[in-house]
């Protein structure tokens, strides 16, 4: 195993040596980046311990995320309870640690998601939102690498909550397939979205 530190945060010896040993680690702000010539898939994610991390696979990359700050939970549980108090019977809120595949190599775990509602013994439909909510952790990887990741599933929107600002930015893909900044908001300012479905609120909310 080789590795290459930005910040290192959290990250101990310990938590390194549970990783595939073949894999070479890069650490940013105390997220784990594990990569192989052999890019790694679901059955290698899998593996891995239950260390209390997120563990996702991004184009064969598995990234490691430490766990989140009390104010990025309270932004989660705001907007997941508000969802479920607004959203119609035909579609429904979940929240991470929830499993979503996002293509070859890669599955993504989205703080909040709505899905269309189904029997749960029936394969997953792919979501119709996921959001991010920002962490010190995950700023440039929610920022850049997910959006290309729901981009490419298709995910019809994608909201990301910096619960610091606090902000929204509310992204839906265009014609093109490629995503559309339809809105950021700021503070008390009102977030109004029709998809997936009407639903006003405003970022100082989510934090409050």
């Amino acid at each position: 195993m080789t590795a290459m530190t930005t910040d290192c945060g959290s990250v101990t010896i310990a938590d390194l040596t549970a990783y595939p040993r073949d894999a070479r680690v890069q650490i940013v702000d105390g997220t784990i980046y594990l990569g192989r010539p052999e890019a790694f898939d679901v059955p290698d994610l899998d593996a891995l311990p239950d260390d209390g991390r997120r563990h996702e696979l991004v184009d064969g990359v598995i990234v490691s995320s430490p766990a989140p700050s009390h104010i990025h939970q309270r932004a989660v549980t705001t907007l997941a309870a508000n969802m479920y108090n607004i959203l119609p019977r035909q579609l429904e809120v979940l929240v991470a640690p929830f499993d979503v595949d996002a293509g070859p190599h890669s599955q993504v775990q989205p703080d909040v998601l709505v899905i269309p509602r189904d029997d749960t013994d029936s394969p997953v439909p792919p979501p119709l939102l996921a959001v991010e909510v920002l962490s010190p952790s995950n700023r440039g990887h929610d920022l850049v690498t997910e959006r290309n990741l729901y981009e490419r599933a298709k995910v019809p929107s994608y909201w990301i909550v910096d619960p610091d600002e606090p902000s929204v930015t509310v992204l839906e893909l265009g014609d093109d397939g490629s995503y559309v900044e339809v809105e950021r908001v700021t503070g008390s300012g009102v977030v109004s979205v029709t998809k997936p479905h009407e639903m006003t609120f405003t970022p100082a909310e989510l934090v409050r």
